[in-house]
């Protein structure tokens, strides 16, 4: 099955994320876990215009991206599946005490036991969740 795979701009994205991981921690001394992020921005006053600005340059980067590439943002998915997803996704963030992007980009990056236990349980649940999406209920592109 053909994907729509482009390493170019798969490796000017990761480069950007890392260069704010990076920006992000040698300012601030913050890590750039975006649930921890989203979260205190809303509980928090302390620090929530940074917040607020970050979370505003991700969707007006990725607006920025859909307008100078061409490209279209992928379309026709059951709001009902993305509302589960989401809740799923957000339940999953506290459960493992951060998120893909705070354990994965970050915490490896330090070294992090913890965060490698929790890369892998990403990855493994990722990955069984696709082999069953694809393979054995036949949903997907």
């Amino acid at each position: 099955m053909p994907t729509s795979f482009t390493p170019v701009s798969a490796l000017l994205g990761g480069a950007l994320i890392g260069f704010a991981a990076v920006w992000l921690l040698a300012t601030l001394g913050r890590i750039a876990g975006i649930s921890g992020i989203a979260n205190a921005a809303i509980d928090s006053r302390e620090g929530r215009g940074w917040r607020l600005a970050f979370l505003a340059g991700m969707v007006i980067a990725a607006g920025a991206w859909f307008a100078w590439s061409g490209a279209a943002p992928r379309v026709g998915f059951s709001w009902t599946w993305l509302v589960i997803g989401g809740a799923l996704v957000g339940f999953g963030t506290r459960l493992g005490n951060g998120c893909t992007s705070g354990h994965g980009i970050c915490g490896l990056a330090r070294f992090s036991k913890r965060s490698l236990w929790a890369v892998m349980v990403f990855m493994g649940t990722a990955i069984a969740t696709v082999y069953v999406m694809r393979h054995v209920l036949g949903a997907g592109p």
